[in-house]
């Protein structure tokens, strides 16, 4: 850039104006600056820097004095200076982008919560020529890079396939999933020797148990059904009305025992073909089957054909067809590990069932024992003794001795096979209770429990006996 300054610079008056040339603009006088400021546009025009050339133009432009010293630039060096301006901000921009473009590569491969932080926009001062060409080369940040990157496929023409369209599949090529997708380690349900079938069957044994409990449960929490043996009425000959009809009954005392302990009763009912009015497919081990316990009352005296001897009198001929009737009914509910409980005759009923026999008549049979029997019925009473080894004493802490009622006249005389003695007549050692020590609960008492008020002053309490039986029924009903 040249000026033009007048010839005497430092003489004084108005100053004269230039002439002009054809082609050329016209030139307004202006008046002289001061040396100094002559000097700073020199020495600014002799530096080529862009800062520099800025701060001429600044000064050349900002004084309006100045404005008649500035010469036209030729334009083919301004062409020249354009074309090297616009090839440097052209490279600078290429090499902006591709040290983004690296940039961004890294923070790909680097942890995913590191924010990329956006490339700054490389600004041109107010005035710089082709201002235009620099704005369009300057680099966005890297989310405007992906949003435009992202936005590609969407400029595609309509209907136009995407890229790679048609081509054929690479079967062979692999895509495993990212690293982080994968567990670090197998769930702890699952063992190092785990098969689909033993998982398979895993699941099947925990659904079986889920089952089985609920049915558990279920029975568990089942109200007990004990069944009681009826006592037979059988018909008396040329009676008429209903002594001349079979009558089967419970005795209420012994069933309202039972049901104290809030459980169901159920009188089990004689069972045959023979002379059947109305025949039935049910048998006794169906009651043994769906009754959870069986007790066996007492009555009529056994029949001394059941434990193969013969009335020593005729009046003691016993119930044979009771005999085989609750015969059968016992062996039924031991066989289906159901627990029994005899009283009285049933006592003596257990005690034949495995070969014992009775004495028919104690006072005949036994001479020296005490009556076990009189006219006042429930109100004749004797004392008992526990001996060792009974499970008695375990259901009676404390007890070695109590005072029963007596209504029998028959008893035990030959312990049967595999009984043992749970109670003795305390004054002649007339046997009064067994066990059969091979099941979880048979036993027999030969006094009536039912008949004894529960916590009286006198009379032994047995609502531990019963609890005992009822508990047994509890276990052995699954």
């Amino acid at each position: 850039m040249s000026e033009n300054k007048p010839e005497n610079a430092g003489a004084t008056g108005t100053p004269q104006p230039a002439p002009s040339t054809p082609g050329s603009a016209p030139v307004q006088p202006v008046a002289a600056l001061p040396p100094s400021h002559e000097d700073a546009i020199q020495s600014a025009a002799r530096d080529t820097s862009p800062a520099a050339e800025e701060a001429t133009v600044r000064s050349s432009t900002d004084d309006p004095l100045s404005a008649s010293a500035v010469t036209p630039e030729d334009p083919r060096a301004a062409r020249l200076r354009d074309a090297a301006e616009a090839r440097s901000a052209a490279a600078e921009s290429t090499a902006r982008q591709e040290a983004a473009a690296h940039e961004r590569e890294a923070r790909r491969t680097r942890a995913p919560t590191l924010k990329p932080e956006p490339v700054v926009k490389p600004t041109v001062a107010a005035g710089a020529p082709h201002a235009g060409t620099i704005g369009a080369a300057e680099l966005a940040t890297d989310d405007e890079i992906a949003t435009d990157e992202t936005s590609a496929p969407s400029r595609r023409a309509p209907g136009s396939p995407p890229p790679g369209f048609g081509a054929a599949p690479d079967f062979s090529a692999t895509n495993p999933p990212p690293p982080n997708a994968l567990p670090p380690s197998p769930p702890r349900y699952l063992r190092q020797s785990d098969s689909a079938w033993s998982v398979f069957g895993r699941i099947i044994a925990a659904r079986a148990r889920q089952l089985f409990d609920r049915a558990g449960q279920r029975i568990t929490q089942r109200t007990l059904r004990i069944g009681v043996s009826a006592r037979i009425f059988h018909p008396e000959p040329g009676a008429k009305g209903l002594r001349g009809k079979t009558l089967q009954y419970l005795e209420e005392s012994v069933a309202h025992w039972v049901m104290s302990r809030d459980v169901l009763v159920f009188m089990i009912p004689t069972v045959g073909h023979q002379g059947m009015l109305h025949p039935s497919n049910i048998r006794l081990r169906d009651y043994a089957k769906h009754l959870d316990g069986l007790l066996l009352q007492g009555g009529a005296d056994l029949s001394p054909q059941s434990y193969q001897e013969i009335a020593s009198s005729p009046e003691w001929p016993g119930d044979r067809v009771r005999d085989m009737y609750e015969l059968e009914l016992l062996h039924e509910f031991i066989e289906s590990g159901k627990p029994v409980l005899g009283v009285c005759r049933g006592c003596q009923l257990i005690n034949v069932a495995f070969g014992g026999t009775l004495y028919q008549d104690i006072a005949t049979d036994v001479p020296t024992a005490n009556a076990h029997v009189n006219e006042e019925y429930d109100q004749h009473r004797h004392g008992v003794h526990f001996p060792d080894g009974s499970t008695l004493l375990n259901m009676f802490p404390g007890r070695r001795d109590a005072i029963v009622n007596s209504i029998h006249h028959q008893a035990v005389k030959t312990l049967g096979r595999d009984l043992n003695i749970e109670a003795v007549s305390a004054s002649d050692g007339i046997i009064e209770a067994v066990r059969y020590r091979r099941a979880p609960f048979v036993m027999g008492v030969q006094w009536h429990p039912e008949f004894h008020r529960a916590g009286g002053p006198e009379l032994l309490d047995c609502t531990p006996l019963l609890d005992t039986f009822l508990r047994v029924a509890r276990e052995t009903r699954f």
